[in-house]
């Protein structure tokens, strides 16, 4: 019997995972709250840890995982820039991730979160409600022969890039590795500064890492068109809020999309109705009528969640027959 701890763990995690555990002999424990170094004792005695996007891996914690038994820390989504690999490596823990579980589902609530801000659906919602059907303040535009700034053209960039191109833009795009793909489509790749000079619509699809830290900050706002909208369903390190909270006064951005945020973890995949909301960035970012936030929603859809549970099961079982999965972090 093998002992899997899942923590972050919700309602739609527990059924997608039982409903392919089949007849594998693993033991799930379910926990609905973060790992962090008060919980990691939770999984005393489980040879797998399975964490998500905002848990808490670092040395500390993987410390305390490794002396309680941990062997495997199975990531169930693709990012992985809260483990820290080194200190896995050292301890001898071996950390796997499921690099592309839903593209699409990612590109289509991207292009969701674009007609919202820009139709004002989400203002024309709450007006009909009310049986408010005046159309003032709901003025848009046309995407059709607008031009998109895509920053990275990874799975999920191309994916998205694909139904801006069924939109009829004009697709600009950043990466330091070209995507064949990108090019078949007709896209052109470009520097971050003409995308900034040039795009309506900036569509972040990058990794985090050091180097793209704020990758969004007061310099880039500075060089982008005004009334710019900029989409974030990436990570939320990638775009300085504080600035973006200066461009939004200034009409630098017209509207923002974020589906990720940098404090998120105090914040996201929690019920937070009754309570008071301390981070103050958030408060304002959240109280301007252009700035529309999802809880890192982008990638929750019934076909993404039996994609992750399928392939962590399968990278466990790769980890404990000795099978290389090719999702492995740690060489």
């Amino acid at each position: 019997m093998l002992n899997i701890a899942f923590f972050s763990a919700k309602s739609y995690d527990e059924a997608s995972f039982n409903k392919i555990k089949n007849n594998r002999d693993f033991e799930f424990h379910y926990h609905d709250f973060r790992l962090t170094p008060k919980t990691a004792k939770m999984a005393q005695g489980c040879e797998v840890v399975c964490a998500f996007v905002n848990d808490d891996l670092s040395a500390p914690v993987l410390k305390q995982l490794s002396i309680g038994g941990t062997k495997l820390i199975a990531m169930r989504c693709a990012g992985f820039d809260k483990v820290d690999l080194e200190a896995a490596k050292e301890l001898g823990l071996q950390v796997v991730r499921v690099p592309a579980y839903s593209p699409e589902a990612v590109a289509e609530h991207t292009v969701g979160m674009m007609m919202c801000l820009n139709r004002r659906l989400h203002k024309a919602y709450q007006r009909t409600r009310d049986a408010n059907f005046n159309l003032e303040g709901l003025v848009g535009f046309n995407f059709y022969g607008k031009t998109v700034g895509v920053v990275g053209t990874g799975k999920i960039g191309i994916a998205t890039m694909r139904i801006f191109k069924g939109l009829g833009m004009e697709v600009l795009c950043y990466d330091p590795y070209e995507n064949p793909l990108a090019l078949e489509m007709g896209a052109r790749y470009c520097s971050l500064e003409e995308i900034y000079a040039n795009a309506d619509v900036i569509s972040l699809h990058c990794p985090m890492s050091e180097e793209n830290y704020h990758l969004l900050n007061e310099k880039a706002f500075s060089q982008m068109k005004d009334g710019v909208m900029i989409i974030n369903t990436s990570r939320g390190e990638l775009l300085d809020s504080v600035a973006a909270i200066e461009a939004l006064k200034q009409g630098k951005i017209g509207a923002l999309g974020l589906d990720v945020y940098d404090n998120e973890k105090d914040l996201f995949f929690q019920d937070k109705s009754n309570d008071v909301i301390v981070d103050d960035v958030f408060r304002r970012l959240s109280a301007c009528h252009n700035v529309l936030f999802t809880g890192h929603q982008a990638f929750l859809t019934h076909e993404a969640l039996n994609n992750i549970a399928s392939v962590t099961l399968s990278n466990v079982e790769a980890f404990f027959t000795g099978t290389p999965s090719g999702n492995e972090l740690i060489n």
